[in-house]
């Protein structure tokens, strides 16, 4: 599993085609759901970053959910 809070970077391909109302549409084959639209190529590609993070992420978490068992042990640390 990999643990996107120690990740630096790492490289998606985008496919970015230009719109007939003009504006920009962002998809990606690597991040299924990736799906971004901006008024310029930068905005798209911003917009496309964030999208990616948290479908990542929220991959990352399902994946960590989907390992714990239906039941387990956990240390409650309690500051008074």
């Amino acid at each position: 599993m990999i643990n996107l809070k120690y990740l630096m970077s790492f490289y998606i391909s985008l496919n970015i085609e230009k719109l007939p109302e003009g504006y920009f549409l962002a998809t990606s084959k690597q991040v299924q759901g990736l799906v971004a639209q901006g008024r310029t190529i930068n905005e798209t590609i911003d917009i496309a970053k964030d999208v990616a993070r948290k479908i990542l992420e929220a991959k990352e978490e399902i994946a960590g959910l989907k390992q714990v068992k239906n039941k387990f042990k956990y240390p409650l640390i309690m500051e008074m």
